[in-house]
């Protein structure tokens, strides 16, 4: 499997949390990935950063902030210029969405455990 190079936005150090597992099985099935949030520590044995530096090279960001939480993020997302964007449940934004397609960012509604879980990550 091709390491797909994943931030996580919205990533979080508590253990309770999806964003928390994704990272984790994101991590354990070979993925680099880049934690980004609001909290301090470290996930997967990656420290979380604040959304500040621009990351060039990812292939996907998985969302994990709420609709109502990233409209500050649009230029913080588009900059960074990902291949696709996974918007998980309860991530559904039709304005960001539209932004990335004009951007030549591919988009899923979709559950990034779950691609990882049948293989379609």
């Amino acid at each position: 499997m091709a390491n797909k190079k994943t931030l996580i936005l919205g990533a979080t150090p508590n253990a309770g949390r999806y964003a928390y597992l994704a990272a984790n099985r994101l991590a354990g099935s070979g993925h680099s990935i880049v934690n980004v949030g609001i909290k301090t520590g470290e996930v997967a044995g990656v420290a979380i950063e604040k959304p500040e530096t621009i990351h060039t090279d990812i292939d996907t960001i998985t969302l994990y902030v709420g609709p109502q939480h990233q409209e500050d993020l649009y230029d913080y997302i588009l900059k960074t210029k990902p291949k696709r964007i996974i918007f998980n449940p309860g991530t559904e934004n039709s304005e960001l969405r539209r932004m990335a397609h004009e951007n030549g960012i591919e988009t899923e509604y979709a559950c990034t455990l779950v691609l990882l879980s049948i293989g379609q990550y």
